[in-house]
């Protein structure tokens, strides 16, 4: 999937710290959820299809 990364909206997750924590940032999209690294946004995006973007969070959840 090719992520057109700058026309969509990221955002990370309240709970990281604004001590420039590793964290990534999201963007969700129709077809996909798109992840990158938010301390060095310029690299590459990746996406993960909905379904497993959904499988991922209930498996984190569940941790």
């Amino acid at each position: 999937m090719t992520s057109g990364a700058a026309d969509l909206f990221w955002f990370k997750s309240s709970h990281s710290g604004s001590q420039g924590d590793d964290c990534v940032e999201i963007a969700i999209a129709e077809q996909a959820v798109h992840v990158r690294d938010s301390k060095d946004v310029t690299r590459p995006s990746f996406a993960v299809g909905r379904d497993g973007w959904d499988w991922f969070v209930r498996f984190a959840s569940e941790q």
